[in-house]
């Protein structure tokens, strides 16, 4: 039986915070909003979700930070940078944003439900080297039941050769899955979160997810984040180009064309749900 990751309610330090990052490959239950603006955010993306259909929200809103405002302010959001900037250091490139929705034994599948296989990130992304650090922001509380984050701790120390998932209804976008063994899957952790929190995992750490198996939707948003000296050497496996935004710092290398923002970014500590 997997368990749950501990919400870090008595924040450790910075430093302590890093640690746990390099040695886990993840941290969790980083509170990002208080439920005022959490419940804007969730009612901007039911109105998105009204806009774009069901079938559209569950992989196909990407990068959507450029024309939602909503989304690029929790991207941009002060305390989510403030934690990438603890584990990957001061200059940070927004590389992409993407909308996960499980929905209630989604149609089409069968009673099996839509899941995440097992997979690593950057596997397929392109990066040299291959390093990205991903915030999952909750937009629904994500839990046990409907079918939260699952990761193995410590096995973002290399990446692994991956295979295409076997069982139906995986829904990475190639269908990709890496093998674990018994032993592995027996440390998996749940990472439940409260909406309006994130956590944090490293492009390199086993994680997926199991099928929705409650009556309530799933939504997360996945902001995907490099330091400056990562380059693309490939295409993706979304055969779309990154688009770069630098959100904090300086870009000293000059390896992605300059993106402008999309919209000025907030100081506050609180987005706001306006558009």
């Amino acid at each position: 039986m997997s368990k749950s990751s501990p919400a870090l309610e008595n924040a450790p330090g910075a430093e302590e915070q890093a640690a746990r990052f390099r040695r886990d490959g993840y941290l969790a239950g980083i509170r990002v909003q208080g439920a005022a603006e959490s419940d804007r955010v969730r009612l901007r993306f039911d109105q998105l979700e009204a806009a774009e259909g069901r079938e559209r929200c569950q992989i196909g809103l990407v990068d959507r930070h450029f024309d939602q405002r909503f989304a690029w302010d929790i991207a941009t959001h002060p305390a989510i940078l403030g934690a990438i900037e603890g584990v990957i250091g001061p200059d940070i490139l927004l590389l992409a944003t993407h909308f996960f929705c499980k929905y209630p034994d989604a149609a089409g599948t069968g009673p099996a439900g839509r899941f995440v296989a097992w997979h690593q990130d950057v596997t397929y992304w392109g990066l040299e080297p291959p390093f990205a650090v991903t915030a999952w922001y909750a937009v629904d509380d994500a839990d046990v039941e409907n079918g939260c984050m699952r990761v193995i701790p410590g096995t973002h120390r290399a990446l692994r050769p991956h295979g295409k998932a076997e069982r139906p209804g995986n829904l990475l976008s190639i269908n990709q899955e890496v093998p674990v063994l018994p032993e592995e899957e027996a440390r998996a952790v749940d990472v439940c979160l409260r909406a309006g929190e994130i956590s944090l995992h490293h492009g390199m750490l086993i994680h997926g997810s199991n099928p929705n198996r409650s009556g309530r939707r799933r939504c997360g948003m996945t902001i995907r984040y490099i330091p400056p000296h990562v380059r693309v050497i490939a295409e993706n496996s979304m055969r779309r180009p990154w688009a770069a935004v630098l959100v904090r710092g300086s870009d000293r290398f000059g390896h992605h064309s300059p993106r402008p923002a999309p919209f000025p970014q907030r100081r506050s500590p609180e987005p706001s749900g306006a558009e």
